[in-house]
């Protein structure tokens, strides 16, 4: 990856993101390999933000628009769901494009839960009052069709750098719950190759955040 971009802290990235969502809606990308911190990021950008007043920020996750298992089932993509390919892109960047132009009262997103493994519909609702909305997900940046065609819906692009091994480390603590084998292959055929993709094929991000 192209390591251009400034590296940032939170607290000033927090400062920017108050800037640019003070008059309007700012939609802000946050993007990095599987097990980075994204989601955990997102939550403290928003919790932050929703500090200085109640329900100015909201975040959408991208794991919302994976393909449903039927589907990657019959495509024979089961083993690889995460990857790129097994994505809505398109249904995500429709609901990108809703939310930017933030001209219904509400739009309610899916999101994905980790516990079984399946996106819930409409599970999280956003209000047309928020102004700082915190998307995140692995391929944000990913300079591929056709995820690049979601670059014209982000004022701010964040990616999180993160040591291979802490990241290998939090990779394997996800998959814990399973046998040796299937723990594995888990990582060495599917979470680590994903990482490495996004971590040599995504664009370069204004920022890098690292904790």
């Amino acid at each position: 990856m192209n390591k251009s971009g400034e590296k940032i802290k939170f607290d000033a990235l927090c400062d920017v993101l108050r800037e640019r969502g003070a008059s309007a809606r700012s939609v802000t990308a946050v993007a990095g390999p599987p097990g980075a911190g994204k989601s955990t990021l997102a939550d403290r950008l928003a919790e932050a933000l929703n500090n200085d007043a109640s329900g100015r920020a909201a975040v959408f996750p991208m794991d919302g628009y994976h393909y449903d298992d039927m589907i990657l089932n019959a495509r024979g993509w089961r083993p690889r769901k995460g990857a790129p390919h097994t994505f809505d892109v398109e249904g995500f960047r429709h609901m990108l494009d809703r939310l930017r132009h933030n001209i219904e009262d509400e739009i309610a997103v899916p999101v994905f839960d980790r516990s079984i493994e399946t996106a819930r519909n409409s599970a999280r609702i956003i209000d047309k009052t928020t102004r700082h909305l915190i998307v995140e997900g692995n391929y944000l940046l990913l300079d591929q069709a056709p995820w690049t065609g979601l670059a014209d819906y982000f004022d701010t692009t964040v990616f999180i750098e993160v040591d291979p091994g802490v990241l290998r480390g939090r990779l394997e603590d996800r998959w814990k719950a399973l046998d040796r084998d299937a723990r594995l292959a888990k990582l060495e055929e599917n979470d680590l190759p994903n990482a490495r993709l996004v971590q040599a094929e995504s664009r370069p991000a204004e920022f890098r955040f690292s904790d």
